[in-house]
């Protein structure tokens, strides 16, 4: 057992409870898609303007919000924000690759956060708030590698970095309570922590 893992809550084998349907475009937040498209799961801190960036964004099909790589199985928000679930807050995007390319996700998920602070974002501060891109495939882990490797050089250049960066296969996209979903559409005033570097990304 990791030390991550070491005292991290037990969690529920029930998963959260929601209406799976999404409140700004009416598709469902639950699989299976529709034919044809794919799905990356992005943590870039706080997940409520992340949400927000990409349902936005031509060519995604559907967003959702909820916690992935970490342990505790069906977390709470609760239980997320102690920092000992492991989880990240992440973002389900489910996109068309004929409309928008892995690399046009990519660019926008380097650019909306500050991929060079560990375990934080800003004021958001613990593991939850870390920076990671969890794939559904080695396709997609090597252009996320790539990526990466073509921002880091960016940031670089600007006298910033190393880029901390988690990226890693895709185990377990638990869904986050009702509320959190599509939450700056219900709260058009809330919250929403993103904020990039400035440095453009070279690629998308």
């Amino acid at each position: 057992m990791s030390a991550q893992s070491a005292d991290a809550p037990v969690g529920r084998d029930s998963p959260m409870e929601i209406t799976a349907v999404h409140v700004v475009n009416g598709r469902r937040m639950t699989p299976p898609w529709p034919e044809g498209m794919q799905e990356i799961v992005l943590g870039l801190g706080c997940f409520w303007g992340a949400e927000r960036l990409f349902w936005q964004l031509p060519g995604v099909h559907v967003t959702a919000v909820g916690y992935a790589g970490g342990v505790t199985p069906n977390p709470t928000y609760k239980e997320t924000c102690s920092g000992r679930t492991g989880h990240a807050e992440v973002v389900r995007v489910v996109f068309d690759p004929a409309e928008i390319e892995l690399d046009t996700l990519l660019r926008h998920f380097w650019e909306a956060h500050d991929p060079t602070q560990g375990n934080r974002q800003g004021n958001d501060i613990g593991p939850q708030y870390r920076s990671i891109i969890l794939s559904v495939d080695d396709e997609q882990r090597a252009t996320a590698e790539r990526s990466r490797d073509a921002y880091g050089k960016a940031l670089e250049a600007q006298g910033r970095g190393p880029v901390t960066t988690e990226i890693a296969p895709l185990e377990t996209f638990y869904y986050a309570e009702e509320y959190h979903q599509q939450y700056l559409d219900k709260n058009p005033g809330g919250y929403c922590g993103l904020k990039g570097t400035g440095v453009s990304c070279p690629i998308g």
